[in-house]
């Protein structure tokens, strides 16, 4: 990758309507970096998911509230589907409707917290 830091090292950029999505090539590197993760086109739009497992609900419930502390802190929010045993956490820029650089920073961020 091009930056000196780490994907979960860096901050997310203000992203608007006309921001650009990850190109082929940007994806193909970035994917690299969060190897545990999917990526998915779901309704037309692509997106990054990965399944985590844990040994029961308060697990997977203590899991679920520190991502979505740290999306809170970025602005940038996922979707949480929190089961017994199992979070999926899938991410995409809404208002681009795609994959921007930020939802690779926010999936290296989730890894941190789930290997802390």
């Amino acid at each position: 990758m091009s930056d000196s830091k780490n994907l979960e090292e860096l901050k997310c950029e203000a992203c608007t309507a006309d921001a650009p999505q990850v190109s082929d090539a940007e994806l193909k590197e970035l994917v690299r970096e969060i190897p545990e993760w999917s990526a998915v086109v779901r309704d037309g739009v692509m997106q990054l998911e990965r399944a985590f497992k844990f040994k029961n609900f308060k697990q997977a419930i203590a899991f679920t509230n520190k991502v979505g502390e740290i999306a809170e802190e970025e602005q940038h929010h996922p979707t949480l589907t929190t089961e017994w045993g199992k979070v999926t956490v899938t991410w995409w820029t809404h208002a681009i409707n795609g994959l921007h650089k930020n939802d690779f920073i926010m999936a290296a961020r989730t890894d941190s917290v789930f290997n802390d």
